[in-house]
């Protein structure tokens, strides 16, 4: 059974994905462009060297990674956690104070102070919306939604008072010391020391939900509250709240490795819509979170190629957004078409 849903999952996905080039490619031609050039703009402007590989696809896809895994989590516990943009800034507000901070102490210090603190923001930022679930029965939906623009406030705020940078001009802190910042794993490219975090996350969550009491709790209250609650061997409040900060504690993380990784500096709009895109990340890998890593990679390809479309096709970078909207109703529309194939067969079983 399990290798079977496995197949329907890569099903899914691969149905989503020729959807998504289906209606992209009428789209393109509707608007008076080219569609094989546009996408052999994007293969060359994400794919098309080591280069762009490495140092523009891998690196725009970390905190896809990162904030999808966080996504899946909740996702997969029964969570419904659309908060992951404003956990992403406020774990990258704290992880920036502290490399503020932490110039003078050796990176093997510092930077894993860094991500401590954006992890530990991250689920402190989600903890407000986790009460509110277990202790008033207020829907997350609509406050993680909510809680996302706070953030998004909080670091307009921050960037232009507390920490503005020292001359007082732009809108950003000061750039973090060099001891602060990740090193690169693949000399004359961006990639840094954040894709090795994000491969480990990956691995790491894969088996705690495989192999662990507390996964197999958090899966099981994800494929029906009623049934764990009926059980007893589980508090669906508790399992709620470790779901909220461990979601919450892995997007504040991916806030702490993009400034310690590539930006160096808080400014806004830090996040060109991670936490939403993220979504579609998860959505797109079925909630697996092995998956993930080469989903992410694949929103990491449409941002990186977003450059090379506008340069060498004319098109808008905003089409990318369009690009990632339709992969989420692709999913959306390939899952349900396989439940509504799947279910004269199961009633017959």
């Amino acid at each position: 059974m399990k290798g079977h849903d496995a197949w329907v999952a890569l099903a899914v996905s691969l149905l989503a994905l020729l959807l998504t080039v289906f209606l992209t490619t009428g789209a393109l031609v509707l608007g008076g462009y080219s569609p094989l050039l546009t996408f052999q703009s994007l293969l060359a402007g994400s794919f098309g060297s080591l280069d762009s590989f490495f140092g523009v696809t891998l690196v725009r896809a970390v905190p896809l990674i990162v904030i999808g895994l966080a996504v899946t989590v909740a996702f997969k516990s029964g969570v419904w956690n659309i908060g992951a943009e404003g956990q992403f800034y406020a774990g990258a507000i704290a992880g920036v104070w502290v490399g503020l901070n932490v110039g003078d102490y050796p990176s093997y210090f510092s930077v894993p102070l860094v991500f401590l603190s954006a992890s530990v923001a991250g689920a402190l930022w989600a903890l407000l919306p986790a009460l509110m679930r277990t202790r008033l029965g207020v829907g997350e939906v609509v406050t993680t939604i909510l809680m996302n623009f706070v953030a998004i406030h909080l670091v307009s705020y921050i960037v232009r008072w507390p920490l503005q940078e020292e001359r007082g001009v732009f809108p950003n802190t000061d750039l973090i010391d060099e001891s602060v910042r990740l090193p690169t794993i693949v000399p004359g490219t961006g990639l840094h020391l954040g894709f090795v975090v994000a491969v480990i996350l990956v691995i790491g969550l894969s088996f705690f939900f495989s192999n662990t009491s507390m996964g197999f709790q958090l899966r099981a209250m994800g494929g029906s509250q009623e049934a764990t609650r009926v059980s007893g061997r589980s508090s669906i409040p508790q399992l709620l709240i470790v779901t909220f900060l461990l979601s919450g504690s892995l997007a504040g993380l991916a806030g702490g490795i993009e400034i310690a990784g590539r930006s160096f500096a808080l400014y806004e709009g830090l996040s060109p819509g991670w936490g939403y895109t993220a979504i579609a990340v998860a959505l797109l890998a079925d909630l697996n979170f092995i998956a993930v890593l080469f989903t992410g990679i694949f929103f990491g390809a449409l941002e990186g190629g977003a450059g090379a479309m506008q340069r060498e096709a004319g098109i808008p970078a905003t089409w990318v957004a369009g690009i990632e909207a339709l992969v989420l109703l692709s999913v959306l529309a390939s899952d349900r078409l396989f439940r509504r194939l799947l279910r004269p067969r199961r009633k017959e079983d």
